[in-house]
């Protein structure tokens, strides 16, 4: 199979038949075999019932439903285990995403052998609260990730099929799927400016906290990429100088007080009554304990069995 459309959505029902249309369409064009792969993320509306109706027009049509709302990440995370094709494209249900653009990412995948391009909406149609930390956010991503990509929250999106079956994402990762695909080994990553339509039907499912929760995604990333692996580097390294920081302190306030001893001149406090013994205790309680996480990370797989089970309630494949 050439191409697996992955769609996650969350109460799109109006704009289901007409996407589907326009794929098959251009599929039939092309002469690609494809298929479609809808994830319905809990969807309250009648969007299983379009599905189901799809599927009866669509050969091509397959659908996971969940049994509520996970989130983006759960249902790309799930349709990825479950595509078939050689190309993976993802794009949004609310028509915001051009089918037109596919061959051209297949068509860079297959020959120009890219692990990953992600579309670029160089031309928005969101409003100033949307586009511009929209834009602090891809700025902060290119600093900290070194993937020098434009817009990495971008719907639509072509894998080569070895990475979506090796790259894993939960929680709200979605957005950085590039730089998880970077920390798996797939660099070869690319970027192709897409249309950017107008919404057509229904409402954005994304709030301002969306923002926040992006952030600290993208903090946990760069943590998990870096010393996932090798936990005891960080810890251990924040440990030990904390430890002689805290060991320094205590050995400079012990060798005064000696010092003023062996000179027989008078000594104003005690050792024990200075507020740098104690800051010295405490940086060798904190520097212990770090080495200890460290050594105890060390030990534990980072990944739980149970993270990426979700109730799936009905299926069409």
């Amino acid at each position: 199979m050439d191409i697996s459309i992955v769609i996650p959505l969350y109460n799109e029902d109006e704009s289901l038949p007409e996407l589907t249309t326009w794929i098959a369409k251009v599929m039939r064009e092309h002469g690609f075999s494809y298929e479609i792969l809808f994830v319905d993320d809990g969807s309250t509306d009648g969007s299983w019932a379009v599905i189901e109706e799809l599927k009866k027009e669509f050969d091509a049509v397959k659908a996971i439903k969940f049994r509520r709302n996970y989130g983006k990440s759960a249902a790309l995370n799930v349709a990825f285990a479950a595509a078939e094709g050689e190309v993976i494209i993802t794009m949004d249900a609310d028509l915001q995403d051009s089918p037109d653009e596919i061959p051209e990412l297949f068509r860079r995948i297959k020959e120009e052998k890219f692990d990953l391009i992600s579309g670029w909406k160089k031309k928005r149609y969101d409003p100033v609260t949307k586009t511009i930390p929209t834009k602090l956010f891809n700025a902060a991503t290119r600093r900290m990730s070194g993937i020098q990509l434009n817009d990495f929250n971008c719907g639509l999106k072509a894998y080569r099929k070895d990475v979506v079956k090796t790259i894993e994402v939960y929680g709200e990762m979605h957005r950085y799927i590039p730089v998880i695909a970077k920390w798996a080994g797939f660099k070869n990553i690319g970027e192709q400016v897409v249309e950017h339509r107008a919404r057509k039907y229904g409402v954005t499912k994304f709030g301002l906290s969306r923002f926040i929760n992006g952030f600290l995604d993208l903090l946990s990333i760069f943590f998990v990429g870096k010393f996932g692996k090798r936990p005891m580097h960080f810890f251990g390294s924040l440990g030990v100088l904390s430890f002689l920081i805290g060991t320094f302190m205590a050995i400079w306030l012990i060798a005064v007080k000696l010092y003023h001893i062996s000179m027989n001149t008078p000594y104003k406090r005690d050792v024990t009554d200075q507020p740098l013994f104690y800051i010295a205790l405490v940086a060798i309680i904190v520097g212990s304990q770090l080495f200890l996480t460290g050594f105890v990370a060390e030990l534990v797989t980072r990944a739980a069995p149970e993270r990426n089970h979700y109730l799936i309630e009905k299926e069409i494949l």
